[in-house]
């Protein structure tokens, strides 16, 4: 165990995140200590939000009120076109002003000289997991919460340098981590959280160690205690933990309709909820007015989703043609990855390895029929399980130039997800515009060094070619 704590403390060094800070430091074990649940109880969250400034450690300090960036071009992530010599205005936390006729700067602006670079919006990672992503499954079952959030607070500041500023989390005990972000406790991206992965027993996400079954009445696994999953079997527990997700802030809510390839004991081909219940849980979350989206690889369980009136469909590596045209006919959306190759899930072992290349073997296709009906797509990269992996978000979004152009992919990645995190509505958390660079939109920027539509893979390094990360109006890096 001290080995590990001094991994992921040295990681945490490596990231920039602000653990040598004694406040945060501090806070940190502020957040063990009030937690209930064993792993960043909301309560704990709240309380070291309010004994710490915005610019504890974690985060840079005050920004000015007005920043431009000037001498830049801009990606519109509307029309997919970069334009020149334009000029951006930053006031606060919102894009005042965006134009091209190069006038001067205002008086009492900072200015930010791009030297040519192009301005992009934040990135957007439609399927991530912000707990689950750095921390080994061993660790999350039976690590100590210390180090669970020492891991996770490490990797929400990397993925921030890696341009990455909005994700949508798609299973794990996030509420308590996303206020510590919000506010300024550590730096991380925006996340629209979904809580606990919500199956049935048996399915994609029920991780029950094997001294924890058969079930015991009421009592809970460890799992289930961290919040990181709700196995349920019957309407009224499924409507209640629904329920739970949306009373601690899910601005989603994610259900597991198949297995999956992480789940050791939980076959791809398996279905789990029943169309009925499917049903019932989106009720539920319509009557919260937001939405359902299903973790779904095979044609049968999705096309049992889609009947149910799911609005999106996660994964479906392994579904046909048809079923690929019942998404398109329905208006849903498919949120999908593009795994190529064991190097993008090396995190497998026994029958996730067999799994994997089934997947890999499906990849191609779905995006075909994607392209092909016209399907609403978004990407995500859904690490989970592996630091190792984490350092591969940026490839994983560079691997959509095998099917769209490099302009298509950028849009995808930014106003495109950002159309279905939309989907929300009034359990949206950062209801302003994100994905675009425009008049009232939050703050997101990048300046990369280079154009990325002439050459996708500067994305696949931001450590040299992101010049600037901002975040809300903030930066948290700046090389020019």
């Amino acid at each position: 165990m001290l080995r590990l704590g001094e991994k992921y403390g040295h990681l945490a060094r490596r990231a920039g995140c602000g653990c040598c800070n004694p406040d945060l430091h501090k806070a940190s074990r502020r957040l063990a200590a009030f937690s209930r649940r064993g792993l960043l109880g909301g309560a704990a969250a709240a309380t070291v939000a309010g004994l710490l400034p915005r610019s504890a450690g974690a985060q840079t300090s005050a920004p000015p009120s007005r920043i431009l960036f000037r001498e830049a071009r801009l990606f519109d992530s509307v029309s997919g076109q970069v334009k020149e010599r334009a000029q951006l205005l930053v006031e606060n936390n919102r894009i005042a002003s965006v134009d091209f006729s190069n006038a001067p700067p205002p008086g009492d602006a900072t200015v930010i000289a791009c030297r040519n670079g192009v301005l992009l919006p934040g990135l957007i990672d439609a399927h991530w997991h912000a707990i689950f992503a750095a921390v080994p499954l061993n660790i999350l079952l039976n690590g100590d919460p210390g180090i669970i959030f020492a891991a996770s607070t490490a990797e929400a500041n990397r993925t921030l340098l890696r341009g990455f500023t909005t994700i949508r989390d798609l299973g794990g005990p996030v509420f308590s981590f996303k206020q510590a972000i919000d506010s300024g406790v550590i730096p991380g991206p925006r996340i629209f959280p979904s809580g606990a992965l919500i199956t049935t027993s048996g399915g994609h996400g029920d991780l029950r160690l094997p001294s924890e079954i058969p079930r015991d009445g009421g009592r809970l696994s460890k799992g289930e205690l961290i919040g990181g999953a709700a196995i349920v079997d019957s309407l009224g527990d499924l409507k209640m933990r629904v329920r739970e997700q949306l009373l601690q802030g899910a601005s989603q809510i994610k259900l597991m309709g198949g297995g999956g390839v992480s789940s050791p004991r939980s076959p791809l081909d398996i279905l789990t909820f029943s169309e009925d219940e499917l049903r019932t849980a989106v009720a539920v979350a319509q009557d919260w007015n937001t939405y359902v989206t299903v973790h779904a690889y095979t044609s049968r369980a999705i096309q049992r989703s889609l009947a149910a009136g799911v609005t999106s469909i996660e994964h479906a590596h392994l579904m046909d043609e048809g079923t690929a045209r019942m998404i398109a006919e329905k208006g849903a959306w498919l949120s999908t990855q593009p795994f190529l190759s064991m190097e993008d899930a090396d995190s497998q072992s026994g029958p996730g390895v067999e799994r994997a290349q089934q997947i890999f073997v499906g990849t191609p296709k779905i995006y075909k029929f994607a392209r092909s009906l016209g399907i609403k797509t978004a990407w995500g990269s859904d690490v989970l399980f592996s630091p190792a992996l984490t350092q591969r978000q940026n490839i994983m979004l560079t691997h959509l130039s095998n099917w769209y152009t490099n302009a298509e992919a950028l849009q995808m990645a930014t106003s495109g997800n950002a159309a279905l995190l939309q989907l929300s509505g009034p359990r949206n958390p950062y209801p302003a515009p994100i994905g675009v660079l425009a008049e009232g939109a939050l703050a997101d920027i990048l300046v990369v060094n280079g154009n990325p539509l002439d050459d996708f893979k500067l994305l696949e390094d931001p450590h040299r070619n992101f010049t600037v990360i901002m975040k809300d109006g903030r930066l948290h890096k700046n090389l020019l």
